[in-house]
């Protein structure tokens, strides 16, 4: 189970910023950004080889779920 960013979409802004410092844009003026959303992710498979049940309640809040 994982809680936290997705990459992907870290990547993507990374690179939207290295697009702009390309293009000649100061570093400094550059707004800082957060990430705003993290997502929940629960991998069935390795649970059910640990034995461990995870809570249906559990599953519908989770972004994806790896079966």
């Amino acid at each position: 189970m994982s809680y936290g960013p997705d990459l992907r979409k870290a990547a993507s802004r990374a690179a939207y910023y290295v697009d702009k410092i390309l293009r000649g844009a100061k570093p400094s003026d550059l707004p800082v950004e957060q990430i705003s959303q993290v997502d929940l992710v629960i991998d069935l498979r390795v649970a059910r080889e640990l034995g461990v049940k995870v809570p249906s309640e559990l599953l519908f809040r989770a972004h994806r779920v790896i079966k």
